[in-house]
């Protein structure tokens, strides 16, 4: 395993995604799908934990690139005269996870080396081992593994794979791993080539469904792609990062489990989705919410494994030393069962937006509005947990009330296709929204400090601010909200990076980058582009040589940070570099 998330690149198949390093090491893997068991699980621990190598025997240099408008990832070794091209790609034609793994000879001769070590439920269990004719079979449990190639691979004696072989100039060679249930016969080979130009094709068709127009057009393109990984294909919800674990703090305890769908990133999916014109998978991201919030809003959760169930029980994994040390080692996420009330908002706030992208209602959607307004109703004065997800207490948060204020304009300002109309229940609302407005203005008002603060009577400043213009709550250049800005940009930023909140004395996890993204946007609606363009070209500039983000960057150590690929950074990276230069649809209302 290599130090530094960034130098890993991400390839997936829309059910399931794998983490490759710069040095051809496949090193996180869940199957079948996301929020699976890993199956090489290197990342979080050492190579005993599981892996899948193929790379020079001897020092190489190495450089990497996606093919153009895919997520097919060519990684290219150089050793001498000699050139070996390596592509890595998870085929999307197929009913079951399959990874392939093309060698390509470009210039000489070449002798490498392919090493694998299967390490069943998150790096613990050594499967059984099977060789047949063609083929080398893993069984563990419910799972199996087929892996075909060129070459016949030697067990040693911690049942690492591996074979030495030479390839030579104009040769290619084809690797493939594929996922079964190991109750069933072992899958077929897929037709390797076949399969590479299925998989191109797919990427592109969708790539070019990109609307295009901005400044950054390559960079948008390569996050919209990256999203579009994290969809799980069968149900429409997107993961927050394939990954598990990562630290947001060097050697911390902040390592989180997010291979989960949040209801929270329900309006950011959507929006951005809509505004770069994949409208599509807007329709089925809004059809998969329906689905797991049911008829039951008071007992939604936070988040939801990919196909809306709701059980996701946190556990340490202690058999994995965490990535570069950093534990515990965390399965599943208790901060489903959280009480955190702005999401009844935030999902009022996606329903309005598809209907202002002139998506048609479906009884679901048109029953969920009513059904969420009456909730809100009875829950928006609750205590509730912050959107950072802080374990330890509830509060009045700011972010929390103005959501509420948001979920009920919304529904007013579409209450005209509400028939029959409730009168009396749009006038409760009506005053309702000029209460909760006066009352967050009042009571999030920090006099002493001059500017708004996180909770009722506190003290302390959150990125989370940046989002009230940016939803419509007050417009960027209202004096009060000037000075919100002006402070968190004070206080909370360092060189175009914003921090989500003040750390304990010296100590703070990295820059979150979609609020770095969120500052640009509030600057840009003060009519600041200058500063908008700098803030968002300062993220673009912390992305890693295949464009991916993960969630914080810690400038200390010029690393990025946290789980990877991050969807809300690069939701908020698409967003921003389409606002800076097209008319797009903005959140809330206002």
């Amino acid at each position: 395993m290599l130090t530094g998330i960034e130098t890993y690149a991400l390839i997936g198949d829309g059910r399931t995604a794998a983490l490759v390093s710069r040095h051809g090491s496949i090193d996180w893997l869940c199957l079948p799908r996301f929020d699976s068991a890993a199956c090489l699980a290197a990342l979080l621990g050492t190579p005993r934990n599981g892996f899948w190598k193929i790379a020079p025997c001897g020092a190489f240099e190495v450089s990497r690139q996606y093919q153009d408008n895919t997520l097919v990832l060519q990684t290219e070794f150089t050793q001498g005269s000699a050139t070996v091209r390596l592509t890595d790609l998870m085929v999307v034609a197929s009913d079951r996870p399959v990874l392939m793994r093309h060698l390509t000879a470009l210039r000489g001769n070449m002798r490498l080396r392919c090493e694998v070590a299967f390490r069943f439920d998150y790096g613990l269990v050594v499967p059984s081992l099977r060789q047949t004719e063609d083929a080398l079979i893993a069984i563990a449990g419910p799972d199996l593994v087929v892996l075909r190639g060129p070459v016949h691979l030697a067990a040693a004696e911690d049942q690492t794979l591996w074979a030495e072989f030479e390839i030579s100039e104009g040769q290619s060679r084809c690797f493939s791993l594929c996922h079964g249930d190991s109750h069933l016969d072992p899958p077929a080979e897929p037709d390797p080539d076949q399969s590479l130009r299925d998989t191109l094709t797919f990427w592109r068709r969708w790539a070019a469904r990109f609307r295009g127009g901005t400044r950054w057009d390559g960079a948008v393109l390569r996050s919209l792609l990256t999203l579009k990984a994290l969809i799980h294909r069968p149900t429409g919800a997107m993961v927050a990062a394939p990954t598990m674990s990562l630290p947001e703090v060097p050697g911390g305890a902040s390592n989180w489990d997010y291979r989960y769908c949040w209801v929270r990133d329900a309006a950011f999916t959507v929006s951005t989705l809509l505004n770069a014109g994949y409208r599509e998978e807007a329709v089925q991201w809004r059809d998969w919410m329906l689905r797991a919030i049911a008829a039951s809003p008071d007992q939604m959760r936070v988040l939801y494994r990919v196909d809306g169930d709701r059980r996701m029980y946190e556990q340490t994994v202690p058999w994995l030393s965490g990535f570069e040390g950093a534990v515990p080692v965390r399965v599943g996420n208790d901060a489903a069962a959280q009480e955190q009330t702005d999401i009844v908002g935030e999902l009022l706030d996606a329903l309005s937006l598809m209907q202002r992208a002139g998506i048609a209602d479906t009884p679901d959607a048109f029953q969920a509005e009513r059904d969420l307004i009456g909730h809100l109703e009875k829950t928006w004065r609750d205590k509730a947990h912050d959107l950072w997800e802080e374990r330890d207490q509830t509060a009045h948060y700011t972010y929390s009330k103005v959501m509420s204020w948001v979920g009920i304009d919304c529904f007013l300002r579409g209450a005209g296709r509400h028939a029959p109309t409730d009168d009396a229940q749009l006038g409760r609302l009506r005053a309702l929204r000029e209460h909760i407005h006066t009352e967050v203005m009042a009571r999030s008002w920090n006099h002493a400090r001059g500017h708004l603060v996180d909770r009722y009577g506190g003290e302390r400043l959150d990125a989370s601010l940046l989002l009230l213009p940016l939803v419509g709550f007050l417009p960027a250049d209202d004096p009060r909200m000037t000075a919100t800005i002006d402070a968190i940009e004070r206080e909370l930023s360092q060189d175009g990076l914003v921090w989500r909140n003040p750390g304990p004395g010296d100590v703070r996890e990295g820059a979150f980058i979609a609020a770095s993204c969120w500052l640009a946007d509030c600057r840009a609606l003060q009519g600041r582009k200058t500063d908008a363009v700098a803030l968002l070209e300062r993220v673009l500039a912390l992305r890693n040589d295949v464009g991916l983000l993960s969630e914080v960057y810690h400038p200390g150590l010029r690393q990025l940070m946290g789980n990877f690929p991050q969807a809300l950074s690069h939701l908020a990276l698409a967003n921003s570099a389409l606002g800076l230069s097209l008319p797009v649809l903005q959140r809330g209302g206002g």
